[in-house]
């Protein structure tokens, strides 16, 4: 799809997402392709990442982050704490930890860190890590154009204010169950949230993710200004994101 076309937004599989603005700008979020096996070929040859958003240090979102960090140098936006454990792996450069609640602009793209209700560890060699608080993130692009990408988290009620704060056209959350949301829970947060379209990510990656964009939908069923915008892991929503 051409750049110029507006936003698109690539499924790399499990949790990794990869967002290309309006601009052509590319924002890769919980970067773990390699090891995935849900993760197509290509994704492990990204050739350009101008910013890397990290929303806990769990090894399913976390994994690539330094590989990322090293190889292609994007900005990085992260908590506070992930950001000083990257810094002791030499990291040091573009590096921006913030907190919940803060924003910060990169290249013109407008990044706010919100909060998700989860857990958050680095698995470093045989030791496990604090990493802070996890969080999702709200990403205004330069047309305008507004993404919740609401990261692992359960269903909690404040994501009513997160949808009146910013306006998303585009939720992006987990439905997979056990470790997140699963549908029910899912589509009562896309209500809360009122984004026209929904992307579903964190399932069917291993058996124990039970969630499917199926039962999703069906959730999903009395509100028809709602769409599911169901991806397979490699393809790309681009016209249909849109806003009406």
């Amino acid at each position: 799809m051409n750049a110029t076309n507006g936003l698109s937004i690539t499924w790399l599989g499990h949790a990794t997402v990869l967002y290309r603005s309006p601009s052509g700008k590319t924002v890769l979020v919980d970067p773990w392709m390699e090891g995935n096996p849900a993760s197509p070929p290509d994704a492990k040859k990204l050739a350009a990442v101008d910013l890397m958003l990290i929303t806990h240090g769990h090894s399913d979102h976390f994994n690539d982050a330094l590989t990322i960090a090293k190889r292609l140098h994007p900005e990085i936006v992260c908590n506070f704490e992930i950001s000083l454990y990257l810094g002791t792996k030499g990291v040091t450069q573009k590096l921006h930890g913030i907190n919940t609640g803060g924003s910060i602009t990169v290249d013109g793209i407008r990044v706010t860190m919100v909060p998700a209700f989860h857990s958050s560890s680095i698995q470093d060699g045989d030791e496990v890590l604090p990493a802070g608080d996890p969080c999702g993130f709200v990403i205004r692009f330069e047309d305008g154009q507004t993404v919740y990408h609401a990261g692992d988290t359960g269903f909690f009620g404040d994501m009513k204010w997160i949808g009146e704060l910013y306006r998303p056209s585009v939720a992006v959350l987990p439905i997979g169950d056990l470790y997140t949301m699963g549908p029910r829970e899912a589509a009562v947060a896309a209500k809360l949230i009122g984004a026209k379209r929904v992307i579903p990510i964190h399932h069917s990656t291993f058996p124990g993710l039970t969630g499917t964009p199926d039962a999703f939908r069906k959730e999903l069923a009395d509100q028809r200004e709602i769409e599911v915008v169901e991806l397979k892991p490699g393809e790309t929503a681009g016209a249909e994101l849109a806003r009406r």
